[in-house]
């Protein structure tokens, strides 16, 4: 039997008689002449109800509780997603069973060219996939695979499902991404299945009031300027931080002190770095991308420069993504130093980027006294009295200076960065971190001291 598809409101189809020789239909004539008569054909036509149509349905969407003004709610490890599936028809049709699947994957894939010889080279691709999360529901007839008839109007069928404790943070990535989606599916009687999609978004809480985030960052390092064979003296540097974890929109005063010991000018600078890390079957994959930096002033032959609180301000960024069996998100202050002729002289600081911010008392005050010794060490004196707001972003970094300047441009911060400015950076939702003016309801009287804007 030969079958053509549906076509509009009608469709036909014909039954052939096969030649017992050929195998072939009989609508002339065979060419063995073994067949001299012509093949009958029957045909007839069928009558598709309307309501199986897509024109009776006008709307099949996913929607999710809490969402407003257009932006959709943002889900954490434990907490419950709600919704509707709405489906909306404009007369009376048959249905199947309505299913309902919720999917979190983290996935990652690229490729790498290889070569074995002088003229033979081949691809290499790598690629990954983990299933963070899998739920699934079915509505009206779940078993036994009848058909009900809905009346024309708006159908809502609801559902409810709880996320795992722990999940990974959405993300999108160059080579990976962590995606999270409801999509539902609806089985109807001779036409295709309608399907809905609905992305939601996952943060994974990154609680940056702990002690291991709260404990300073400090390192120092130096360098022989060369040039051929000659040296020019040593250079050296050193640099602090007061925490390992920030939010952002939060201000990273960078407290640095470079010792020019050569005989050429050296440029300080400063920069956050974010770097992607893909693994599949034993290998990785990096990107890194700069999302802020800074550049100081030029420090003379034989010059000291010391760095009180340089402000370095964290853009919207996604949190750190530490968790992951796949794929890392991790962040990085890099401090370093310009030599002309020379590589130059770096200093790695690690960060976390979290979505908690730090706390405006309790907890923060429990880092008042170790910011207060911190600042001393650097011969900074005592906390100040009333902190000065941060300053903005054209007041740290003169854009002009640094394009006229004779020392390599910000994109050449580390020869390993690649891509431009905040490239393959998301933005998230997040609650800014408290407003220093903020006051305590309730104070105590060892709350109501003054306090520095970074404890």
């Amino acid at each position: 039997m030969v079958r053509r598809p549906l076509t509009g409101w009608r469709a036909e189809a014909w039954v052939s008689t096969l030649c017992p020789a050929t195998s072939r239909p009989l609508r002339r004539t065979c060419g063995d002449g073994s067949c001299c008569f012509e093949a009958r054909v029957r045909s007839w036509r069928v009558h598709v109800p309307g309501a199986m149509l897509f024109d009776k349905m006008k709307a099949f969407v996913v929607q999710l509780d809490g969402a407003s003004a257009g932006a959709d709610p943002v889900f954490s490890g434990g907490q419950v997603v709600a919704g509707r599936v709405l489906l909306e028809l404009a007369g009376s049709a048959r249905v199947g069973a309505l299913r309902l699947r919720a999917r979190g994957r983290a996935h990652v894939h690229w490729t790498e060219s290889r070569s074995t010889g002088s003229s033979t080279a081949y691809t290499q691709s790598y690629s990954e996939r983990v299933e963070v999360l899998s739920h699934s529901a079915t509505f009206l007839a779940p078993d036994t695979g009848e058909t009900t008839t809905l009346p024309p109007g708006r159908h809502e069928f609801p559902f409810s499902f709880q996320l795992p404790p722990t999940l990974v943070t959405s993300f999108e990535g160059k080579h990976g991404s962590v995606r999270y989606c409801i999509k539902a599916t609806l089985h109807r009687p001779w036409v295709p299945a309608r399907r809905a999609r609905k992305v939601f978004t996952v943060i994974e809480p990154v609680d940056i009031n702990t002690p291991a985030l709260l404990a300073p960052q400090a390192g120092a390092r130096e360098k022989v300027a060369r040039s051929w064979y000659s040296n020019h003296g040593l250079v050296s540097l050193s640099a602090k931080i007061d925490r390992k974890g920030y939010t952002p929109g939060e201000v990273i005063p960078v407290f640095a002190e470079i010792d020019n010991g050569s005989t050429r000018p050296v440029l300080p600078r400063a920069a956050v770095v974010q770097t992607q890390t893909f693994m599949a079957r034993g290998a990785r994959k990096q990107k890194r991308a700069v999302v802020a930096s800074l550049s100081g002033e030029p420090v003379g032959p034989g010059r000291h420069a010391l760095w009180q609180g340089r402000a370095l301000r964290i853009p919207p960024v996604g949190p750190s993504i530490l968790h992951c069996r796949v794929l890392h998100v991790d962040y990085a202050l890099k401090v370093f130093v310009d030599i002309p002729g020379t590589s130059k002289l770096l200093l790695e600081l690690p960060l976390v980027i979290g979505t908690v911010p730090l706390h405006p008392f309790g907890s923060r005050s429990s880092s008042v006294g170790s910011h207060a010794s911190f600042l001393l060490d650097w011969g900074l004196g005592a906390l100040p009295e009333q902190p000065e707001a941060p300053p903005e972003y054209s007041e740290v970094v003169d854009v002009a200076a640094v394009r006229q300047s004779p020392f390599p441009s910000p994109q050449d911060f580390d020869m390993s960065l690649e891509g431009p400015f905040f490239a393959y950076i998301q933005e998230f939702r997040y609650r800014p971190p408290p407003l220093y003016s903020e006051e305590d309801p309730n104070p105590t009287s060892e709350a109501m001291r003054p306090r520095c804007m970074t404890c």
